[in-house]
């Protein structure tokens, strides 16, 4: 077996994910097939066989396996991504510009960036030679952003076999970086639950000059006003009782109480968001006219719950706050949490990994605010963890379905290496 030449794996690398970046999968609506059809091309030049199969026109997902034909270790992505602000971006978010050291692009962080990394993770093992005790599976899955209808959730019932695995590998943490220098990579094995709401409310039309009290558009943003100023109850769930702890002991933070923690809360969102049940409002409708009043208002609301919050308590003591007897409340999207356990081999072979190739670095559980794949996975009782072994600054964070999305040479080099070994150890003869 030769030694991986990493200078040559990182160029390939970046050379991959910015063509890859030049495809829009925005979702919606998707379009993932020119995704599939990318990925498929690498394989096929690269010997591997695979699968491809459509969920609906132009939503394709991919497999392939490398090794014994079940269980293992599977490396899941998702191809689509959400859509952008052109305007605000300062380069072409489908461009996969390389400058300043970084690939930019919708999509750097999530997560065709780490698509690459699999990818290249997978061919890798080919390449080299690799003797597998165990499987391992590459799963490129359409729809993630929009709840996986076309994506994993119809694999589950249209293609059952492509989930047989012992593990799973997805997005769902990234490693941080400190300017103070500590640097973590976090391991997720949960995220929020969430729930999604649409609001409807009705009044009585009329002419914009003569207002009569029953206007649908004043209900509907006096009731958004009593959510948005909804005090929900702050507390501290195991998982992130454990990161907060470890946290503190790699030098990240100063906070290392469940007092002190809740206090932090109240003066950072990132954290206040993992320790309470949120809404977020995210569409507002109504109107067709300056001088019309409307027959008819809607709402969306983005509700996220801790992983052991009762839905239906939460849509109580939602109606509750609304205080609205004319409001509808419909369910659009209901999900149910589940959680992987942290003291697993992959925790360990992941902390080994670190701990020899990135000095001085430590890992943390983490509790993912947004919602992955994994959680399908999880609910089947298959072990799924977010992981994506990159060390990001806070700016870089942010593109995170904001503006510039951008990813480091430096990180995708981090990234292969560290992903492939952890892989390479846990199915390695």
């Amino acid at each position: 077996m030769s030694r991986i030449d990493w200078d040559a794996a990182t160029a390939e690398a970046v050379a991959l994910l910015r063509e890859y970046l030049r495809i829009d999968t925005s979702n919606p609506p998707g379009n993932e097939a020119l995704a599939v059809e990318f990925l498929a091309g690498i394989l096929s030049a690269e010997g591997i066989a695979f699968e491809v199969a459509e969920s609906a026109p132009g939503r394709s997902n991919l497999f392939a396996r490398l090794g014994p034909p079940a269980g293992g270790v599977c490396l899941l992505n998702h191809t689509d991504v959400v859509p952008v602000e052109r305007e605000y971006w300062s380069v072409d978010p489908f461009g996969g510009e390389l400058s300043d050291g970084m690939v930019w692009g919708r999509g750097a962080l999530d997560m065709k960036g780490m698509g690459i990394f699999e990818l290249m993770t997978f061919i890798l093992l080919k390449r080299q030679g690799v003797e597998l005790r165990e499987s391992v599976t590459f799963l490129a899955a359409a729809d993630e952003e929009a709840g996986s209808a076309f994506g994993v959730s119809w694999i589950e019932r249209h293609r059952p076999a492509w989930m047989d695995t012992d593990l799973v590998i997805n997005e769902g943490a990234y490693g941080l970086v400190s300017s103070r220098g500590p640097q973590v990579f976090q391991v997720a094995p949960t995220e929020k639950v969430p729930l999604w709401v649409k609001l409807t409310v009705r009044g009585r039309p009329g002419h914009g000059s003569v207002p009569h009290g029953d206007n649908c558009a004043e209900h509907l943003v006096q009731a958004l006003e009593r959510v948005t100023r909804w005090q929900r109850e702050l507390r501290i769930v195991p998982i992130m009782r454990s990161h907060v702890q470890a946290m503190h002991a790699a030098g990240f933070s100063n906070v290392a109480t469940d007092e002190a923690a809740l206090a932090e809360a109240q003066r950072s969102p990132s954290l206040r968001a993992r320790l309470s049940n949120t809404v977020t409002v995210t569409t507002i409708g109504t109107g067709i006219k300056v001088n019309v009043i409307p027959a008819e208002a809607t709402a969306t609301l983005d509700c996220r719950l801790l992983p052991d919050a009762d839905p239906d308590t939460f849509l109580h003591e939602l109606r509750d706050v609304l205080d609205d007897e004319r409001m509808q409340v419909e369910v659009l999207n209901r999900f149910i949490g589940a959680e992987s356990p942290m003291d697993t081999r992959f925790v360990q072979v992941v902390s080994d990994v670190v701990a020899e190739l990135v000095e001085g670095a430590q890992i943390a559980p983490e509790m993912t605010s947004g919602f992955t794949d994994s959680r399908i996975y999880r609910l089947r009782g298959i072990p799924a963890y977010g992981f994506v072994p990159c060390l990001l600054q806070p700016e870089e964070l942010a593109g995170v379905h904001g503006h510039n999305e951008r990813i480091s040479v430096e990180n995708i080099r981090l990234g292969l290496q560290v992903l492939y070994e952890v892989v390479r150890r846990l199915v390695s003869a």
